[in-house]
């Protein structure tokens, strides 16, 4: 059905690059004849469901999040309704991945340091939502805004030419799109569901070569610890301080910046179109410097798997903890460690802080947490062992990856075509077969890679 749709008949010139040609019979307004900012604070605390704009979606923030980073009183936030169209507009400057714009279904409050929009008459808010969603998914929001961290405000976009269908058509379109983002959406949750299966497989592997090494005839002893259990004779239970010294350099200017990835360890950040490290840093002497082969973690995400071996001499966050390995220590091998279920398990326990899924592990406790000590040369054939034996595991979730990102790819293009009526989806609409809804669960997203970013409020 995707496959027969085609563009409409005749078109006319909207005024935006990023928008195009959109169909003739389509209106052309300015944003505030679309859209209306809210203004409904919430004085005497009228509403206490606090909701928070994550990964694109407004959802409720739970209870035990309440604590520690958000402000004692919530009569500063502002109230919104099913229907009111959520925008981040802080830091545009620094950050141009986040997903800005979510869609209300609860009532509640919200940081004033949002803008929360409603919609004129003439305007579905399904529409209008998915109308801002293509502003920002284009990257075009990145155009307006001011001040120091670019701020966006809504006299900054209030003229904007938006571009709108008759009511009935606006209807077509989201009936449409729920329906080809529910097929999409759970095609995507299979493919990751067996990525889901080969990491376990993987984790299987790992978990075995690191706690019992790759000689299936080796003599065990008691280990002393009850998480980790019986380990080779041979080996030896030490602190981390035996095996890791703690780094603390201020970073230089001219190193890359590097961040810690659930799936990919250390990497160098990520460049715009135009090659610029999408975050942008004006003093690098406030970062950490890093050396080839450190081991670096988040303190907040280290009991997710935020950890890595440094490929290159770089830069990393203060946020960053900095280990350079003691001779003799292979850091390739202690990764491996660092990443087992048993041992994150024990970095939750040994993190604190207020909440708990904002827990640190400070070096302090980092240092005295126990680990194996095992002969330099047999942390390097494990290494090697661990490497081969999920060779075949690593492609095969590569593949899935790239299919997933093929999938976000032409979804998100569907959307910016029927959208901007690059397609005419009325007659498709109609054709539609009853499906139920995509399974609820967690939003369609790389939550692995966001785990640098802790969350789309801005918290670094």
């Amino acid at each position: 059905m995707i496959a027969d749709l085609q563009p409409y008949v005749e078109y006319k010139e909207s005024g935006l690059p990023w928008l195009g040609r959109v169909p003739a019979h389509w209106e052309i307004r300015p944003a505030f004849g679309a859209f209306v900012p809210n203004h409904d604070r919430n004085d005497g605390m009228k509403e206490k469901t606090v909701l928070s704009l994550s990964y694109g979606r407004i959802v409720i923030k739970p209870a035990e999040k309440l604590h520690g980073l958000v402000p004692e009183s919530f009569e500063t936030y502002q109230i919104v309704n099913p229907g009111d169209i959520v925008l981040r507009t802080t830091d545009l400057q620094n950050d141009h991945t986040s997903l800005r714009v979510g869609m209300v279904r609860d009532r509640g409050i919200i940081t004033s340091a949002y803008l929360a929009l409603r919609v004129n008459a003439g305007v579905s808010p399904d529409f209008g939502f998915q109308f801002l969603n293509v502003w920002d998914m284009s990257k075009a929001i990145y155009g307006y805004g001011s001040g120091l961290r670019q701020g966006l405000d809504f006299s900054h976009f209030k003229r904007m030419p938006v571009a709108l269908p008759p009511p009935d058509e606006q209807a077509a379109i989201v009936r449409f799109l729920d329906w080809a983002n529910g097929r999409l959406e759970r095609t995507i949750r299979a493919k990751r569901k067996v990525i889901t299966l080969l990491n376990e497989q993987k984790q299987a592997i790992i978990h075995r070569a690191v706690t019992r090494g790759i000689d299936p005839s080796v003599s065990l002893k008691p280990s002393g610890i009850p998480w980790l259990g019986d380990i080779p004779l041979h080996w030896k239970i030490v602190r981390n301080m035996s095996l890791f010294a703690l780094r603390v350099e201020a970073g230089i200017a001219d190193l890359p910046v590097l961040q810690v990835s659930l799936r990919s360890g250390i990497t160098v950040e990520e460049t715009d179109q135009f090659g610029r490290p999408k975050r942008l840093i004006s003093d690098p002497i406030k970062y950490k410097r890093v050396y080839q082969r450190d081991i670096a973690y988040n303190t907040m995400r280290m009991w997710q798997g935020a950890v890595g071996v440094s490929p290159s001499d770089g830069l990393v966050s203060p946020a960053y903890v900095v280990l350079a390995p003691r001779d003799g220590i292979c850091p390739h091998f202690y990764d491996l460690v660092f990443h087992t279920d048993i041992y994150k398990q024990q970095v939750n326990r040994q993190s604190t802080g207020i909440v708990s899924d904002r827990n640190r592990l400070y070096w302090d406790n980092f240092k005295q947490m126990s680990n194996v000590a095992v002969p330099y040369s047999e942390q390097q054939a494990i290494v090697d062992f661990v490497h081969l034996e999920t060779r075949g595991i690593n492609a095969a979730r590569l593949r899935l990856e790239r299919e997933i990102a093929l999938l976000r790819e032409y979804r998100t293009r569907l959307i910016a075509d029927v959208v901007t009526g690059k397609l005419d989806v009325r007659q498709a609409s109609t054709q539609l077969p009853d499906e139920p809804p995509p399974e609820s669960g967690e939003p369609d997203v790389d939550l692995e890679d966001e785990a640098v970013a802790e969350d789309e409020e801005g918290i670094a």
